[in-house]
């Protein structure tokens, strides 16, 4: 048998062109999307990290009056509120005294904001403190009774990330 050279194999330029088309729609299509995607998983992110944040200043909040209720701790002057001084306090613990002595933790590491990342001197988190306005966004310095993203971005339901 002979092996006949077929010599039209390949594609046409107008081949190759259409198929370039076809592609750069798609990826126009998709690109979007995927941006959209990135955008919404950084959004849960962040409204995760909230959550764990305020959880974990309520549950302070909540040993602390459990403490000052069966007087294993004075309240301090310092800290009528009950909330702690810092977000470092979450992670380091505090003693809430009792029968067993010994410091309660309530975070592992303070979340980072996906939205604004942390420079070298920096808050990570906008705080505001109990006497503070619920839209105060300057932290009076007593205690830590909320915390709200830095980021002046928009999420994509058009809200602000530090109104969060």
């Amino acid at each position: 048998m002979r092996r006949i050279l077929d010599s039209n194999r390949g594609l046409s330029l107008i081949e190759l062109v259409v198929t370039m088309v076809i592609l750069g729609i798609l990826a126009s299509l998709i690109l979007p999307s995927a941006q959209m995607t990135s955008t919404r998983i950084k959004e849960l992110e962040l409204r995760r990290e909230l959550r764990e944040i305020r959880s974990a200043l309520d549950e302070y909040k909540k040993n602390y009056d459990y403490a000052v209720d069966n007087k294993f701790i004075i309240p301090s002057l310092n800290k009528p509120s009950g909330y702690p001084e810092t977000l470092q306090v979450l992670v380091d613990g505090f003693d809430f005294g009792g029968p067993v002595s010994n410091k309660k933790k309530f975070l592992r590491k303070v979340p980072v904001d996906p939205f604004h990342p942390v420079k070298e001197g920096e808050a990570a988190w906008g705080m505001r403190s109990y006497e503070d306005d619920a839209d105060s966004n300057s932290w009076g310095g007593q205690d830590v009774f909320d915390v709200y993203s830095l980021s002046d971005g928009t999420a994509l339901d058009g809200t602000k990330y530090k109104d969060w």
